[in-house]
């Protein structure tokens, strides 16, 4: 039987500062989470915002609603990033693809946060990505007008955006060595050259998610992962511990749905049609390591292409497909072998060499939480974001992108303003670094005898930024700074960090979403003992 908690109280007053390890308000561990239950238990009063959801929207909110001064809890029913948000391409978007469809607001949407994220609110996570589009004979005279003209029309928003051209190029044309240098696995007969131009890229969409929770948390919010929201209503939610902590009534002045596709299951008022979004995982060496991505029109389509993208841990990831995903919504979606061939197939219109199931290392899927407008194919439906108060009084913001999920979380947090008539500042997030990035008055301190940036792996600095040094400065693993099994570059330091300062629980919150080990099965089978044994000792610190 559950225990029944009482309500909160603002998070101000009574919930204490918690000791984390590194020392660093924005640490998340299990040590911080029990005192924060415990916290809510003993108050009867209510917190301003209770958001329900932990992916990039959620956390969005979180970080919006903290920084305006309110006391906030979010609440996620399993890990942060577990759900929509850590299955995307990892494209900071600046909205071509939405001009091609004639939704020009979403395209200046996106462009604009597409800068913000690059230049103040998350530039060590995110950086810029070539693109080629290579002129073979399977790309048709159209397509190539097309592409052109459309990449012109990108880079006008570009500079609507004010993005500066040393930070991402202007398009142009590039010859047939440009191309082979770029993307070596190119189709050589009929090449003749490509269209080069550059977009914003993740190192990764749910290490944007961590750092999102960790700086709202930084600020004051409450960030609690496995608590299932239940009787959810306008004033408060029952939110129940998975791990047999039992359960509390959360009241708030406001309660905002961020639970993307599974937001009906919040507000049964909601109308969703989600939409998968299917890719595939290589090995860099089957596209010849790129240091570029290759897009590849759809047969006979203007506006909708096939893309490889380069990724950490040496992959290449291919994406993505547009299905509708009716009836009930899985916690972890499953590509069809239909998409899976689909994309083999049109990315192999533009290779040297075929590409088959056996270059095939893992995939995964995600569920686009769409409006429901009853009509056309997913693939046509706007991706603009909704923010609206339901006749129950819930605040829900739905829809949207993973690049435009600061927008989102600004125009919920103005509506739960309004509705509860809070007492908050302006929004904060335009010029708010996260936990990491450079100028970010939440990162942690590195010790005096911490190596410096320059000297430290690459990959660990482009997954941490200016956080980099504490990671190994701070661990107490054997060891730190050896990988966690041969050929995968993510430290043993890395998986204690994640325990003691990112919220990990066990060791698929390290493989699947601290680090992306998980993505290729085969990589998280080899690096499971070794993390769950790191994640062991870790636990065994937190204080």
């Amino acid at each position: 039987m559950a225990r029944t908690r009482r309500a909160p109280s603002p998070l101000t007053t009574a919930i204490p500062p918690a000791s984390v390890v590194p020392s660093s308000a924005a640490a998340l561990n299990a040590g911080r989470r029990a005192r924060e239950l415990d916290a809510l238990s003993a108050s009867d009063r209510p917190v301003d915002v209770l958001v329900i959801g932990g992916g990039v929207t959620g956390a969005g909110v979180a970080l919006d609603a903290a920084a305006r001064g309110l006391s906030v809890v979010l609440a996620e029913s399993h890990d942060l990033a577990f759900g929509t948000s850590r299955w995307s391409s990892k494209l900071v978007h600046g909205g071509l693809r939405y001009l091609a469809t004639g939704d020009v607001g979403v395209a200046r949407e996106s462009a604009a946060e597409r800068h913000l994220l690059m230049t103040r609110i998350a530039p060590h996570l995110v950086h810029p990505l070539p693109q080629v589009l290579p002129l073979v004979d399977t790309v048709t005279t159209r397509q190539r007008v097309v592409g052109g003209i459309g990449l012109g029309l990108g880079d006008g928003l570009r500079l609507l955006a004010g993005t500066p051209g040393t930070m991402l190029p202007r398009p142009r044309r590039i010859g047939r060595d440009e191309v082979l240098r770029l993307a070596p696995a190119t189709r050589r007969h009929g090449l003749r050259g490509g269209l080069l131009s550059y977009d914003g890229q993740l190192v990764d969409d749910a290490r944007l998610v961590i750092a999102l929770a960790r700086t709202a948390a930084a600020l004051g919010a409450v960030v609690l992962t496995r608590m299932r929201a239940t009787s959810v209503g306008a004033h408060g939610a029952t939110l129940t511990d998975s791990l047999g902590g039992g359960s509390l009534r959360v009241g708030a002045r406001v309660v905002v749905n961020a639970t993307g596709v599974w937001a009906s299951e919040i507000d049964d008022s909601i109308r969703l049609r989600p939409s998968r979004g299917t890719h595939l995982v290589l090995d860099a060496a089957a596209m010849g390591d790129p240091v570029a991505a290759l897009t590849v029109p759809h047969p006979g389509s203007i506006s909708r292409y096939v893309f490889a993208l380069p990724q950490q841990l040496r992959r290449v990831v291919v994406g993505l497909t547009d299905e509708d995903a009716p009836g009930e919504v899985p916690d972890v979606p499953t590509p069809s072998d239909g998409e899976i061939d689909f994309l083999l197939a049109t990315l192999s219109r533009a290779l040297e060499r075929q590409l088959g199931r056996g270059d095939v290392l893992g995939s995964f899927a995600g569920l686009r939480p769409l409006v429901d407008s009853g009509e056309g194919s997913t693939a046509d439906l706007s991706r603009r974001h909704h923010v609206a108060v339901s006749n129950g009084g819930i605040v829900n913001v739905l829809g949207g992108k993973l690049t435009t999920y600061r927008a989102m979380a600004e125009d919920a947090v103005d509506i739960a303003v309004r509705h509860g008539a809070l007492a908050a500042g302006e929004c904060r997030t335009r010029s708010l670094p996260l936990v990491g990035a450079p100028g970010s008055p939440v990162s942690a301190a590195a010790p005096a005898t911490s190596t410096p940036t320059a000297a430290l792996p690459p990959s660990l600095v482009a997954r941490f930024g200016a956080e980099a040094p504490v990671v190994l400065a701070s661990a107490r693993a054997s060891a730190p700074s050896a990988p966690v099994a041969p050929g995968i570059d993510v430290t043993r330091a890395e998986v204690e960090f994640a325990v003691l300062a990112e919220g990990a629980l066990d060791a698929d919150d390290v493989l699947d979403r601290r680090t992306r080990i998980g993505l290729v099965a085969a990589d998280s089978e080899r690096a499971h003992d070794e993390v769950a044994a790191l994640v062991d000792e870790a636990l065994a610190r937190v204080p």
